[in-house]
Parts: C-alpha cells; structure tokens; sequence
C-alpha cells in the first residue's frame, strides 16, 4: 500500500474503500483523557474506531512502573481481534496533527509483529485542511484474526538503561522538551531531571510547522548528528511516559534508521526510585564519537515545579 511507515492524506483518501484497511483515531489529551473520544465522536475520518491511550495502548500503572506501562502482548493482541485487525489488515492510524500518539500504535503493532502500520502524517489537521470527508458512524466489524509474534528485543528496562549510562557506547535520546530534560521544570513527574549521559533530542524537532515528518534526507542528517556515530542498534529511546519516544523512533524508521530500542518507563518509571541518579542541566558532551557520560549522585534531588501545565 505504502513505502515507508507514512501515508498522505491525500493517497489514503483514494484507498478509503479497500477492505483490508483499518482507520485508528488515537487523539488524546493528557490534561482531559476524555476530551478524544469526545472529539471522535463528533467526527472522525471514515471508518475509523477510536484507540484510546489510557484504556487500549497503555496497561494500569504499577508501583514502580512508568505512567503509560506497555499493554500485555496478548490482551492488546485480543483488543486489535476485537478491532477487526487481522494478519492482512493494513493499519493506519492518525492523531491531530504531531503524530505524538498515532505514533505509540504503531509501534505497538511492530511490537507484536504487525508490519503493515502506517501514521496518517499531519494527522487530522492535514485531512481537515484538504477538505477531505469525515464521518460520525462508529464501525462494526467482525472479529479479526490477528496473532501477535512479540518481539522483547524492542524494549529495554531500567537496569539496561543505567548501564548504557555508564558505558559510554550506547546513546539515550531524551524527546522531552529541553525545559524538562535540564530539569528546569517539571509538570507531570515527582523528580526533574534526566537520565544521566542521555541527550535531548525534542520529538517536535522531527516536524515541520505543519505538523508533518520532515524529509527524511534532513531527518536523516539530524540524527546521524545526534547519534554522533553510534548505530541504531545502540540507541535507546525515552520521554516521559513512552509515548512521544515511539515518535522518534518513527522518526527513525523515516529516515531510514531502523532498529533503536524504547525504554517503555522511561522518566516517570526512572524518576520513581531514589537510588536511580538524576542529571540537571545540559548534556556535558555532544562529540561524535561516544564518550562516558557525567557521574551524578542520587540526591540531592530537585524539587517539582507545580506551576508548569502538562
């Protein structure tokens, strides 16, 4: 259907009616959960059922987890059956324009084993903007007969994260914005901060003003820079929650740099236990070549900054 894991608007607006597709409507707003399916049931584009960050794409949270833990491979796997999802489904999924959470779907599918996923680019902005049709009509489809093949190769937990902290050959992208990632400020988690040796690397760098990927040439550039010459393979990917760090490793995919790893707690699974150490400040080394990152003790630690909204 696609080369790539992006469709326009306009290519999936000529693909509406092709029976092994399935729409994914993943708007969410983390200051009012229900705010997405309230928008998609005003509108949605056609035939799209609604996936919901909290309920569908993340499981409970758990002492010590992160905020937004990773679903259980085969209740998600029986959620996308419920779907209509099968083996031959094509997914695309889409947001409001960044892509932020259309972005966690797809990498869940790959997760599991489901190659055939794409991420609307630009999202409803970019098909309303075209004056492209919308739709109110909640789908009903027959059970889909999809099988997950998880792939536990494409997470990384908190201890193999403060080791590649320490060894100096593996890069962790912190997508957070750089207010949160110095630890300036911190609306959501405990603790400010970030994992020490990790760099920031904005998951809004990856857009244009339009609120789609930019070329993947320039992409390209962008991150072999930030790799500073570490493989994919040797990249860790984190955020907040492990929701926006799924939108660099799209990103990645984009650019042609498959096979990075996310760190599924990321900041609020890391921040959670005092003995994990906490970096503030900017990155202390930007070289092309790795080197070890700052040593930081666990405490001190700084103080939440309440003021600041999600």
């Amino acid at each position: 259907m696609n080369e790539g894991p992006l469709i326009q608007a306009e290519d999936l607006a000529e693909r509406l009616e092709d029976t092994a597709l399935r729409i994914f409507d993943c708007r969410f707003d983390l200051a009012r959960p229900d705010a997405g399916r309230a928008h998609y049931d005003d509108e949605h584009l056609p035939g799209a059922a609604y996936a919901d960050l909290n309920r569908d794409l993340s499981a409970p949270r758990t002492p010590g987890s992160g905020r937004h833990p990773l679903p259980a491979p085969g209740a998600f796997a029986a959620r996308l059956r419920e779907w209509g999802v099968s083996g031959d489904s094509v997914i695309v999924a889409y947001d409001d324009g960044n892509s932020m959470y259309a972005a966690r779907l797809w990498w869940l599918l790959r997760w599991l084993g489901h190659r055939s996923a794409l991420v609307l680019d630009g999202g409803m902005r970019r098909w309303m903007q075209l004056g492209l049709p919308l739709d109110e009509t909640i789908p009903s489809r027959p059970p889909g007969n999809f099988v997950e093949h998880a792939h536990p190769e494409f997470v990384v937990g908190a201890q193999e994260v403060l080791a590649a902290s320490r060894d100096g050959t593996t890069r962790i992208l912190d997508v957070r914005a750089a207010e949160r990632y110095r630890g300036d400020v911190e609306p959501i988690d405990a603790v400010a901060g970030h994992v020490p040796g990790a760099l920031n690397h904005p998951f809004t760098s990856s857009l244009g003003a339009d609120g789609r990927f930019l070329p993947a040439a320039e992409l390209r550039a962008a991150l072999e820079e930030r790799l500073g010459g570490v493989p994919p393979q040797r990249t860790v990917a984190m955020c907040g929650s492990g929701v926006t760090a799924c939108h660099l490793l799209l990103a990645m995919e984009v650019a042609g740099l498959p096979g990075a790893r996310l760190y599924p707690g990321s900041w609020s699974e890391w921040s959670s236990d005092p003995s994990r150490p906490v970096a503030r400040g900017a990155a202390a080394w930007h070289s092309r070549s790795p080197t070890p990152a700052p040593t930081c003790s666990a405490s001190p630690r700084p103080p939440r900054d309440t003021a600041t909204a999600t």
